[in-house]
């Protein structure tokens, strides 16, 4: 797709890469290096390693004369492309307290710059930018996680989590739809983007089943947990009952109990 700019490319990896700052900006320096476990990054990190996949992916194969901005930030924000080469383990993201915050900051002004040049001449190949700007939607995604976990271990949980925009409502009621099973088809085969673990599209068998008509609510959790659900095995699998069991699971992850009243913690919708 060299040589080709499709409407409104730059307006898309402008909007995307705006919303990663937006959502940024509601956390401290602090916040942002916060590790609260192995399986989470700093905001600070996400923010980077998603800088570092159009430098590393799009700028130095496609763009001639582009000036790395530190050559140290491809060991420090890679993630697991094992071709690049050798990058900080995941579970110690959060001692990188340097680069600092600001520096960051530039290092996406500087990636951004060179990025909407490239796109605006024709240069860009859309797929991959289109590829990177999904991989930055999903790393939006992980840093209000990650930083929902952070702020959780905090008893008071003080700080503000970055909104998101709440889905529209789904209509339903208290009642299950039936479904006949058989040989079925899955996966993407529509024109547009897809990740490459959605397709391609195949045949599978299902046996019947029923899904409830309605989204999952926290009355429904609460009539679980009256009912003994964390402490029936028969309504887990083995994994996930040896899960319960180990971290003593008794409520949702992010639910407390103050004088028999839940009250639950998370980001806050618009």
């Amino acid at each position: 797709m060299d040589g080709y700019t499709p409407p409104g490319l730059v307006r898309s990896y402008e909007q995307v890469r705006a919303h990663t700052e937006d959502l940024a900006r509601a956390l401290s320096a602090e916040d942002q290096c916060i590790q609260s476990m192995a399986d989470a990054s700093p905001a600070k990190w996400h923010r980077a390693h998603t800088t570092w996949f159009f430098e590393q992916f799009v700028l130095l194969p496609h763009a001639p004369g582009y000036r790395v901005f530190d050559l140290a930030f491809q060991y420090l924000f890679n993630s697991y492309y094992e071709s690049v080469g050798e990058r900080q383990p995941r579970p110690e993201r959060g001692l990188i307290t340097r680069p600092e915050g600001a520096r960051v900051t530039a290092y996406r002004a500087h990636v951004d710059t060179a990025m909407r040049e490239l796109i605006e001449r024709g240069g860009a190949p859309a797929d991959l930018v289109v590829l990177g700007l999904n991989h930055e939607q999903q790393h939006q995604e992980l840093l209000v996680t990650d930083i929902t976990h952070a702020f959780a271990q905090n008893r008071f949980a003080p700080a503000p989590v970055p909104h998101f925009t709440r889905p529209p409502a789904v209509p339903g009621g208290e009642g299950f739809v039936d479904f006949p099973g058989g040989l079925v088809e899955i996966g993407f085969a529509e024109a547009g983007f897809h990740f490459d673990n959605e397709g391609p599209r195949h045949q599978v068998w299902l046996e019947p089943y029923r899904l409830a008509d309605r989204l999952v609510r926290n009355r429904d959790w609460l009539a679980f947990m009256a009912e003994g659900g964390y402490r029936t095995s028969t309504l887990w699998m083995a994994d996930g009952w040896e899960a319960a069991r180990a971290g003593g699971w008794a409520a949702p992850l992010y639910w407390r109990r103050d004088n028999d009243v839940w009250s639950s913690f998370g980001p806050k919708a618009c």
